[in-house]
């Protein structure tokens, strides 16, 4: 079985004086192989094609058969990378803590540790008839959410 550590360092000498930056690299049974790459401006189809060119004259097909697939992160998919994370400061997102917890905000900001939400919550100040709304800016590990996804709006 290819190994998958050996795929993402072929993918990111390839890619390292690109604007397009490596997302992940999922080798499956049979030889299924399925490289992920991303651009804060939008994946070209062409950059696809030049990168499964070069995996593929870098990968003998005689010593192991295999299926190919690179292709762009997806809009919906799942947050993978804090390059990512960068991409969508600004916008809205829906993140799923490790906890069960999903929330709907604005990601206001993203370090190579941990991003930061703005959410607004409907409270009701003690004394008063009516909730009103409150943002708060909440900050979280990567390793403390399940996924970050955008969302997208028409």
């Amino acid at each position: 079985m290819m190994e998958k550590n050996e795929i993402k360092a072929m993918a990111e000498e390839f890619l390292k004086d690109s604007s397009d930056y490596l997302v992940d690299v999922i080798v499956a049974a049979g030889g299924t192989i399925t490289v992920e790459i991303d651009n804060d401006n939008g994946v070209n189809i062409d950059d696809c094609v030049k990168l499964s060119r070069y995996l593929e004259s870098k990968l003998d097909r005689d010593v192991e058969d295999f299926e190919l697939t690179v292709t762009s992160a997806g809009l919906t998919s799942p947050f993978k990378t804090p390059r990512q994370y960068k991409k969508y400061e600004g916008k809205e997102i829906e993140v799923l803590t490790r906890k069960g917890e999903k929330l709907k905000g604005t990601l206001k900001s993203s370090t190579e540790k941990n991003f930061s939400v703005e959410v607004a919550r409907m409270v009701k100040p003690e004394g008063a008839k009516r909730k009103t709304e409150i943002k708060e800016e909440l900050i979280f590990p990567y390793d403390e959410v399940k996924y970050t996804k955008y969302i997208i709006k028409f």
